[in-house]
């Protein structure tokens, strides 16, 4: 059964008087439980399609739906709730706040929650135990490797338990050997838990970890 649903979607750009088309009336669909890969050259509008899907921005016409909840038309305020508590979004920089603890940039999702304080430890350590990093809880981002920072990054964006995963080149900024154990933990996020992945990336490698391949360039998505 789709989870995502994507139909007719078009991205235009306005530039002064220039219209700047990214891609037009896309269709996708992602089941429940999916890894699915986005490949695609630079300027492709991978990185749009998934702020697209998580609600960042607003498409030029089309849907897409959720488990059945219509992203499109939903309020600034009905979509800070929404993503909040379906999607979890891990980027190439990591996005951790230096002065914050590891425990507590996983943490920051769960404050906008009504869960009380030994509730969001319950779902940190948790979190940080899946991505290997329980014993890192009071280390400074500056404290740890590039791998363990997106490690970090990884158990902020599961805290929540979320719907959908959407990875936007998350092994970008890493060493192979860093790379290749990312990859291995989003599999068993995927495997283990039933997480439904989206993952943008150029790099071959990384994305013969999916289960299935999309290609997106020139506004045209393949197979």
């Amino acid at each position: 059964m789709a989870l995502l649903e994507i139909r007719s979607l078009s991205k235009v750009y306005q530039r002064d008087s220039q219209a700047i088309p990214v891609f037009e009336n896309i269709d996708l669909d992602i089941d429940t439980g999916e890894f699915l890969v986005l490949m695609g050259p630079s300027g492709s509008g991978k990185t749009t399609l998934l702020n697209l899907i998580a609600g960042l921005d607003e498409p030029t016409t089309g849907a897409i739906i959720v488990g059945g909840e219509e992203v499109t038309a939903m309020s600034r305020r009905q979509l800070a709730a929404w993503r909040s508590d379906h999607v979890g979004f891990i980027f190439q920089l990591y996005n951790l706040l230096p002065v914050l603890t590891a425990y507590q940039n996983v943490e920051l999702p769960l404050l906008l929650t009504h869960l009380s304080k030994k509730e969001r430890r319950e779902h940190v350590m948790t979190a940080l135990d899946v991505v290997g990093l329980s014993d890192r809880a009071d280390h400074f981002p500056r404290q740890l490797s590039g791998g363990q920072e997106q490690r970090v990054a990884i158990g902020r964006a599961i805290v929540s338990d979320p719907t959908l995963i959407l990875a936007d080149e998350p092994t970008g900024d890493l060493d192979a050997k860093s790379a290749d154990e990312i990859l291995t933990l989003m599999q068993r996020l995927n495997r283990e838990f039933d997480k439904t992945i989206l993952l943008v990336t150029h790099d071959q490698r990384a994305a013969e970890r999916g289960e299935a391949i999309m290609h997106l360039d020139k506004g045209v998505l393949t197979r």
